[in-house]
């Protein structure tokens, strides 16, 4: 059970020559149109193992702008089954259709369940499920930002054989599924660079559930005040890239990643002669969404061709 996929490419950055390292971006936003980079690939074993099992429903939780809400609402609708978004914030449930990610989920034909956001915390308890099951009866559960066992093995399989004489991997994080793959499938001579787009040290404890190396470490100086948090900094470094790389990034996840790392190449970080592999992980969807926050902020816009 998968989607039909394009290729992802390793596509070089232009960089001024004085700073003497490699950087490519690896194009996981390219795979699919709806279910790309790293939601594609922590789907592809979870819908397996749902359709293995019998499951008819999906469920899962997410924002109001959440990249696996519209992946788990699309990936639904193309293999018949039927799925429930528990989103977090029940003041949205009369703004779905000014809502660009709600929309699409829901002429995806995902149903809403939304909630506060003190009963979102309480979203992993035996408790809070046990009513879910109730209300809806049998679900196959994905977690938020779809992080698990099948997801981390789905994420192993981003990086590939031309992959191995890379220095350095960099990818951004936001539950730890990915960069958990990423370790696991990781040359040993290869360092991997994670870049948080949200605060707190519990990412650290989320990625040792899933791996054994040790060659890894997060740089914690890029989240921009938190998740979905971004200032007009951040949007002109999107605006820029995008102009001069004929690249998309997102402002949640990419965007910052690569921020972070332009930044870190200009103060030497890396060593010179370094190879260094950026993983896009898609979210292109968001950005419309944020661009209402942004004009509501009274903030620069970030250049996207699809509005």
């Amino acid at each position: 059970m998968i989607f039909q996929l394009n290729k992802s490419i390793n596509e070089r950055i232009k960089l001024p020559q004085k700073y003497n390292v490699e950087l490519y971006l690896k194009r996981e936003d390219c795979i699919h149109n709806f279910v790309s980079g790293n939601k594609y690939r922590k789907l592809k074993y979870n819908l397996e193992e749902a359709k293995y099992n019998g499951f008819k429903t999906l469920l899962t939780f997410g924002g109001a702008y959440s990249n696996h809400i519209a992946a788990v609402a699309f990936a639904g609708k193309t293999f018949g089954f039927n799925t429930i978004g528990v989103i977090r914030g029940e003041e949205l449930e009369g703004k779905i259709d000014t809502n660009p990610t709600l929309q699409f989920a829901k002429a995806c034909g995902m149903q809403f369940k939304f909630i506060t956001r003190d009963a979102f915390r309480l979203k992993n308890t035996n408790r809070f499920l046990n009513v879910l099951k109730k209300e809806f009866g049998g679900f196959y559960l994905i977690p938020e930002g779809g992080t698990n066992t099948l997801a981390v093995k789905g994420c192993q399989e981003i990086l590939n054989n031309t992959d191995a004489d890379f220095n350095f991997i960099c990818v951004s994080v936001g539950t730890g599924g990915t960069i958990s793959g990423l370790i696991n499938s990781s040359e040993a001579n290869q360092e991997i660079l994670g870049f948080p787009a949200l605060k707190g040290s519990f990412l650290q404890e989320d990625i040792i559930k899933f791996v054994t190396k040790k060659n890894w470490s997060l740089t914690t100086n890029y989240h921009f005040g938190g998740y979905a948090k971004i200032n007009a900094d951040l949007v002109h470094f999107i605006n820029q890239f995008k102009e001069n790389q004929n690249i998309q990034l997102d402002p949640i996840y990419t965007g910052k990643m690569m921020f972070g790392i332009f930044d870190l190449i200009k103060k030497g970080y890396f060593p010179e002669g370094s190879k260094i592999l950026a993983i896009h992980t898609g979210g292109i969807q968001g950005i419309k969404g944020m661009n209402g926050i942004l004009k509501k902020k009274k903030l620069p816009l970030i250049a996207y061709e699809n509005e």
